[in-house]
Formats: structure tokens, C-alpha cells, sequence
């Protein structure tokens, strides 16, 4: 196959390339830390209180963010504005490493966390933009595959770091690690094309207001397998480590099956979700998404927590599928900020899991993991009976 037929075809045109370069960059820094965080806050003497909260912290950072991302995405352009959320989370960086405090790691976060918030809304916005609607999926699978590389080996090398320096000294040179990156994003930025567009100031109760009524109905059921996944979400390195009893390398070596499973079926899967019907796509993730804490609460041994977290990697089955849904549904011309604005509504609903998700732990932690399992299979049930996908373009 020619190779420029072969870039048609993986939907790699206009600004996705160098799109992907930038996530490859900071998405590896993030992933060096990310799931031992949790880990890291207990070494630093947080309370389960304090660590359940860790859920509710990012995910109404997230919320902010993403709708702060979308809007400066669209007033900006997706240039100027990857630069200005990549000079705060080196900020964030930066505090996190000077201050070892489970509270400066929260300061830090307010900063850090803003670059994967406004990269969703803007990187959306502009595949939808360099390739169209009818490669949508598959811009979008490309964008997560890239993304599942770190995750599986961020781990990894994390994992290495804190054997070389134990958590907390291999946690803080994680975020070193991270910051030269998010730098080095900054020289890459300098030969990005993008710019920004007629900008039409939209309040938020008016992007509600002209949000497509489908789109409303996913974003329904996606709060509610929100709430499966973000229940567990923290606590679930700490059930592989101090209930199973397997290693930090071990955990990263969970995690890299997770992320390696997730990115041999993108593509595959998008082939064929751009030429069908989504729906089917997205209620397969919602699935996975439900099975996870149950096999979770059975993985007492190696092999099963192997199962669970192959499942894990199934639930992304169909996320390409529904973010593709959720940008052609989007309101023409303010793409980035519906996307945002679906995000902040999401986020900000679901923050509340975490601080559930810690009080349930504290009563028994298989109560919150069936709990999350409740939530998920209300959530299948509801876009089962009032989902509907969107009308695919040849």
C-alpha cells in the first residue's frame, strides 16, 4: 500500500501528526506517576479520607479545565493555547518537587492537571477539523492509540524510579521527568499550524441550550458509568498492593496489559465504527466498564487480576466510538467549546464519586466495588433504552 494512501487511511493529515508528537511527550511524563499517586500520598501520611478526595480533586480539575480548554481552544487556537496549558503544568511540576507535602501535590495539581484538560476539547476539535467527519473514529483511535503507549510503559518506568529511590524520592523525580517534557512540548509547538477561527462568544447555558438532544442522552448514561469507574478509581493500586500483595512493578506490569490490550483493538474497531451504526460500539465499553470491579473483587491471585485488567483494557472498546459521537454532534464552530462544556458537566457530576468512593472503602472495600458495579449496569441499561448513535458519513 502507498504510504500516503496508508495516511489517508489512519486518518494522519493536516495537524495530527504533530498533534500525536505532543501527546506522545506529555502524555509519558504524566503516566510515570499517575496511578501510584495514590501510593505516594499514603507515604506522605494522607488519611484514605484525604486519598478518596484525590478522585474528587481531579475530577472537578478536569471539569474546570476542560471547559476553560474548549473556549480558550476556540479564542485562542489549538496553538497558543497548548502553550499556555503546558507553562502551567510545569508550575505545577515544579511545586509538587519542591514542597514533598501531600498538600503541595494537591497545589500542584491545579496546575498540572490543565494540560490533559484542554488537550481533550482541543485535540477533538482539531482532528474533527484536519480530517472530517467521516474519519472521525479513526483520528480519534489514532489520538488514544498514541496515548495507551505511555500509559503501558509510564508505569513501567515509574516503576523503575521508585525501585531506584523508593516512592517518595522516585515519585518526585517522576515529576522532574515530566516537566523537562511538558518543556520540550513548548519547542515542538513553535512549528504547529494551528490558529484560531471567527470567534462567536456563546455563554455556557447557551451551548446547553443548542446541545443536540442525543448528545444529551449520552452524556446521561456516561455520568452514571462515570461513577463505575471513578468510585474504585484510586483505591484500586491499593487493593493489588496491600490486599493481593503484588509489587509496584508488578502493578505497572497490570497496567501495561491494560493499555497494550486497549491499543490492539482501536483500530480495528474504528475501521469498522466508521462505516456502521456507533451505538453498538459505545454500549460494548459501557459493558467492560460494569464488569471490571466485579472480576476486581474476585482477583485474589495473579491470574485473575491479569483477567480483571485485560477487561479493563476492553472498556475502551468503543471510547474512540463515543468521542467521535460527541464531536459530530457538537455545535458547528464551537466544537472545542461543547466539547468542553460535555466534560465539565460530566467531570464536575461525577467528582462526587470519589468522596463516595472513600467512605464506601472504609466500610469494606468490596462494598465499593459492587457499588460501582451498580452504577455501571443502571448506566448500560439507560443508553441501551434511551441512546442513540448518529448517521455515519461515506
Amino acid at each position: 500500500m502507498p504510504f500516503s494512501k496508508l495516511k489517508s487511511q489512519l486518518a494522519l493529515q493536516g495537524n495530527v501528526v504533530p498533534l500525536l508528537v505532543l501527546v506522545l511527550l506529555i502524555v509519558t511524563g504524566e503516566k510515570l506517576w499517575e496511578r501510584f499517586l495514590p501510593k505516594y500520598l499514603e507515604d506522605l501520611g494522607a488519611s484514605v479520607l484525604v486519598i478518596g478526595s484525590l478522585g474528587f480533586l481531579q475530577n472537578m480539575l478536569n471539569a474546570w479545565w476542560a471547559l476553560q480548554g474548549g473556549r480558550w481552544s476556540d479564542k485562542l487556537g489549538d496553538r497558543r493555547a497548548f502553550q499556555l496549558f503546558s507553562l502551567l503544568a510545569v508550575g505545577g511540576y515544579l511545586v509538587a518537587i519542591l514542597i514533598p507535602h501531600w498538600a503541595a501535590v494537591f497545589a500542584g495539581m491545579v496546575f498540572f492537571s490543565a494540560w490533559g484538560a484542554v488537550s481533550l476539547p482541543g485535540s477533538l476539535s482539531l482532528i474533527i477539523k484536519s480530517v472530517g467527519k467521516g474519519k472521525a473514529a479513526m483520528g480519534i483511535s489514532m489520538h488514544s492509540v498514541i496515548r495507551r503507549i505511555p500509559m503501558a510503559v509510564g508505569p513501567l518506568l515509574g516503576a523503575l524510579l521508585i525501585g531506584a529511590f523508593g516512592m517518595v524520592g522516585g515519585i518526585r523525580a517522576a515529576f522532574g521527568v515530566s516537566a523537562v517534557l511538558c518543556l520540550a512540548g513548548l519547542f515542538l509547538l513553535k512549528n504547529f499550524s494551528g490558529k484560531s477561527e471567527t470567534y462567536e462568544q456563546l455563554p455556557f447555558l447557551t451551548i446547553w441550550q443548542r446541545m443536540d438532544g442525543r448528545l444529551k442522552n449520552l452524556l446521561f448514561s456516561d455520568i452514571l458509568i462515570r461513577f463505575c469507574e471513578q468510585i474504585p478509581y484510586v483505591f484500586v493500586v491499593l487493593w493489588c498492593i496491600n490486599r493481593v500483595g503484588v509489587s509496584a512493578g508488578q502493578f505497572g506490569v497490570l497496567t501495561a496489559v491494560e493499555m497494550t490490550v486497549a491499543a490492539l483493538i482501536y483500530i480495528p474497531v474504528a475501521s469498522f465504527s466508521d462505516r456502521m451504526e456507533r451505538k453498538p460500539f459505545v454500549a460494548a465499553t459501557f459493558i467492560f466498564f460494569t464488569l471490571f470491579p466485579v472480576l476486581l473483587f474476585y482477583s485474589e491471585t495473579w491470574p485473575m487480576l491479569l483477567l480483571a485488567f485485560v477487561v479493563r483494557g476492553l472498556k475502551e472498546f468503543g471510547e474512540p466510538t463515543r468521542k467521535a459521537m460527541i464531536v459530530e454532534l457538537s455545535i458547528e464552530g464551537a466544537q472545542a467549546r461543547t466539547v468542553g462544556a460535555y466534560y465539565f458537566i460530566r467531570d464536575f457530576t461525577t467528582a462526587f464519586a470519589a468522596f463516595l468512593g472513600g467512605w464506601l472503602w472504609l466500610q469494606n472495600p468490596g462494598l465499593n466495588l459492587w457499588t460501582a458495579a451498580a452504577f455501571g449496569a443502571v448506566g448500560t441499561v439507560a443508553f441501551l433504552f434511551l441512546g442513540k448513535g448518529t448517521e455515519v458519513e461515506d
